[in-house]
Order: structure tokens, then C-alpha cells, then sequence
């Protein structure tokens, strides 16, 4: 996600293709990003059937912290 703005309920979600507009009530219920969202990983549709394509169904993508896997090398004798 590009940027999100709580007060005018309206953001941007940056994609390969381009950039796509995003409206607060195409989020799924609860998950409207609050604060700052530069960068927040979100799953969304494109909907090619309004006037302007959009992102809908969209929903943040939880991060996984904590649980990435570790390498030992182990010494040389």
C-alpha cells in the first residue's frame, strides 16, 4: 500500500501494472489500515467494471515476525 487517508477515506495501492485507487469501504470489515501504512502488504481484486479500475475486496497481509528460519554454520576442524 501506498498511502492510505483515514479523513478523506480514500488510498492508493501501488502494484507492478501501476497504481489503483483504493475507497475505505472496499476493505474488508476491520481491516482499513489506521496510521501510517506506507508499505503494508494488502490482498486485493481489481475491479475492471466501474468507470475507473479499483482495488476492492482488499485485506491486510499479516507479517511474520519472529519466525524466519536460522542458518549455523557449523566450524571446521
Amino acid at each position: 500500500m501506498l498511502w492510505f487517508n483515514e479523513v478523506k477515506n480514500l488510498g492508493v495501492i501501488e502494484t507492478e501494472e501501476g497504481r489503483l485507487p483504493v475507497h475505505g469501504d472496499d476493505f474488508l470489515p476491520g481491516q482499513a489500515p489506521v496510521g501510517r501504512c506506507k508499505g503494508l502488504a494488502v490482498s486485493f481484486t481489481v475491479a475492471d467494471d466501474q468507470p475507473e479500475r479499483r482495488a476492492v475486496q482488499v485485506s491486510v497481509v499479516p507479517e511474520v515476525v519472529g519466525n524466519r528460519a536460522r542458518h549455523r554454520r557449523r566450524g571446521i576442524s
